[in-house]
């Protein structure tokens, strides 16, 4: 999986008012019953557009940009003294003229041992030594809980091995896919060329690259098949993997992934996508297998490399794919590695400086508030029985919270880390990562575990663990600010919390059991009536545009809809609950209600480059800015009556949808 991602971005300083919730975002010549969102972002809108080297740019951006900035001090500090692991890090990667020096050559070690593999029999071997450093080829592999027996981990594989962001990348027909298709193919080309490829041999290597990895799109599974965990679920014995496979030696992989003797039960979780394997290994050549690995392993390694890899690896996959017109400044993509493989280490010191107490007490009040109202919206559903409303308390109630940074942060010691080899250190890291995940085979559940970063400006809802985590990158303004009111807050980030607490009952996380486990706890009844509430939320996001003629995936879109719906909702209620014993003078002109969803719209404003919203619309299970604020208000009442808006106008939908 490739690690270094281009971070958000803005190229100048901004104050306290551009950060938080202000009516100076406005457009207040919008209609809010025409269009809240233009009402409520119209002039941050007008005033941001996507900076050169971004192709998406929204709130959070600003955000990740005020936190790299931060980053970047604590990592230029600690590379002031020879020896510190971050430092030292830090300093092999913004060491430009060091890397440019050695141009390809870090790579030859890598591309001389698999183009020496002498048969077939010898890339499971090789491919174990590949999947140890990050290379992705084929599939994927790792440990992750039982999904039906969360106290435990469990091996698993599935699908993967494709360059493009999705399987539909390579199966639509359409005049742009076709035109995306034949630019990899050229970028493949280019990138051959770098190691020493004659253009004519690059050209026959990028072509076969294409066809075996359309071969391994055709039978991956779609992205919405994939969002029912029951899907991805198939618990079977190496050989019967094996037997799905033949052509490929599992016992010689597990080996060389010193998994061995532990693995005797795994899950496969899509064994369509190895049957199709096994044809792609069966029927290919050596030499194309050879060259799709070393492709993989170009692919991975390309943003740690020199200048011409980098530049050719953002012309395709930031350009291209994402209508990004620059590269972001090398400090910004340092920051990013470092934190993406040390992150822990320096989330440690990001913490010290910015994370405080108070902050922290706020966010668990809040979050307390959030499960009470939530708790008070389940029991009063009149589309649930008694029978499933007990398995849905009981679930809430199991929910527990992690606010701000682990409890215990990962030693990361282990990691050799020099001044003058980026790519060693990436791959080290990679290697760290790697065995840090295998070695929870046959542990219990490890629930303390982060998978973000304190500095990462997002939240997320762990199905597995039953767990809600917010990480001290998100706990500022705008999204959560202890200088606004309570009405904005909880418009913000107490919606972020009713949204992730919504996440257990969503599409999909409704699967999952109070424990974390896959079970089916809903009566069939009630099943039927949370899918006929959810078909409507479907419906109405298919309905949308997201670019030119690409509408969204309301199914693909389905569970973080939901989220959105059902944690404005709780948020609204938990104000409510906490206004009770507070003024209700409106300020700047607006009432608590009115500031309570304008805070919400304002989380949401964002720029997107055309090439990047097509992307995401194909991708993203998250809906676009405009689509989460107006497609949650215009089903709320309580929205509509807050502004006065008429039954006839836009931002009021006849049949509005609900589920929780």
């Amino acid at each position: 999986m490739m690690k270094y991602i281009f971070l958000f971005s803005i190229p100048f300083l901004l104050s306290a008012q551009d950060f938080g919730f202000s009516k100076s975002h406005m457009d207040l010549k919008a209609g809010p019953c025409q269009d809240f969102y233009r009402y409520a972002c119209g002039t941050w809108l007008d005033k941001n557009p996507v900076p050169a080297d971004r192709s998406l740019f929204h709130r959070a951006a600003q955000m990740a940009e005020r936190n790299q900035t931060i980053l970047r001090d604590i990592l230029e500090t600690s590379a002031a003294k020879s020896g510190e692991q971050m430092g030292d890090y830090w300093s092999s990667c913004i060491d430009e003229k060091g890397v440019e020096a050695k141009a390809a050559g870090p790579l030859k070690p890598v591309l001389e041992r698999i183009a020496g593999l002498p048969d077939k029999t010898s890339i499971a071997a090789e491919l174990a030594r590949l999947h140890l450093i990050g290379s992705p080829a084929f599939f994927t592999t790792g440990v992750l809980e039982d999904q039906k027996d969360t106290s435990k981990y469990l091996f698993r594989a599935d699908q993967g091995g494709l360059g493009l962001p999705d399987r539909d990348y390579y199966t639509k027909t359409d005049a742009k896919s076709e035109e995306i298709r034949k630019g990899y193919v050229a970028h493949i080309s280019r990138m051959f060329q770098l190691t020493g490829d004659s253009q004519e041999t690059a050209s026959r290597k990028a072509e076969s690259i294409l066809t075996l990895e359309t071969e391994l799109a055709k039978v991956s599974m779609d992205r919405v098949t994939r969002r029912d965990p029951n899907k991805t679920y198939n618990k079977k014995t190496v050989s019967e993997l094996a037997a799905l496979t033949p052509s490929f030696n599992w016992d010689v992989y597990l080996s060389g992934s010193q998994l061995k003797s532990k693995v005797q039960d795994l899950n496969v979780a899509v064994p369509d996508f190895f049957k199709g394997l096994e044809q792609v290994l069966s029927t290919t050549s050596l030499d194309t297998l050879k060259t799709y690995m070393t492709w993989g392993y170009l692919r991975m390694s390309a943003p740690v490399l020199s200048s011409a890899f980098v530049n050719e690896n953002f012309n395709f996959f930031g350009r291209t794919l994402s209508g990004q017109k620059e590269l972001q400044p090398r400090w910004k993509r340092c920051v990013a590695a470092v934190d993406s493989d040390l992150g822990e280490s320096l989330g440690k010191k990001y913490v010290e400086l910015t994370f405080g107490k108070e902050g922290k007490d706020k966010m668990l009040a809040m979050v307390h508030n959030l499960e009470i109202a939530l708790r008070k919206d389940i029991e009063q559903l009149d589309w649930m029985t008694p029978t499933t409303k007990k398995g849905a308390l009981e679930k809430l109630q199991a929910i527990t919270n992690k606010i701000g940074y682990p409890e215990k942060w990962k030693d990361y010691s282990s990691i050799k880390i020099t001044r003058d080899d980026f790519l060693g250190n990436s791959q080290r890291s990679n290697t760290f990562a790697r065995e840090f995940n295998l070695n929870k085979l046959g542990k219990s559940q490890d629930k303390s575990e982060w998978v973000m970063t304190p500095p990462t400006v997002n939240a997320y809802y762990h199905p597995l663990q039953n767990n809600i985590n917010f990480p001290a990158g998100i706990l500022q303004p705008p999204f959560f600010d202890k200088t606004k009111d309570d009405a904005v807050n909880y418009g913000a980030i107490g919606m972020v919390i009713g949204h992730e607490l919504t996440h257990g009952f969503d599409d999909s996380g409704r699967r999952f059991d109070a424990k974390g486990n896959v079970t089916d706890w809903w009566t069939a009844e009630d099943g039927k009536a949370f899918e006929e509430r959810a078909s409507c939320i479907d419906k109405q996001y298919s309905e949308y545009t997201a670019i030119g003629d690409v509408k969204l995936n309301g199914k693909l879109t389905l569970g973080e809809n939901v989220a959105d719906h059902g944690g404005l909702r709780i948020a609204y209620l938990a104000l409510h609950e906490a206004l009770k014993t507070q003024s209700k003078e409106s300020i700047d002109g607006f009432t608590a209600d009115q500031r309570f969803f304008l805070g919400y719209a304002q989380i949401n404003c964002a720029n997107v480059a055309d090439e990047r919203a097509r992307m995401l619309a194909l991708t993203d299970p998250h809906s676009p800015g405009k689509y989460r604020v107006n497609g949650v208000l215009s089903n709320m009442p309580e929205f509509q009556s807050a502004f006065g808006c008429k039954a006839d106008q836009p931002m009021v939908r006849a049949n509005a949808c609900r589920v929780w």
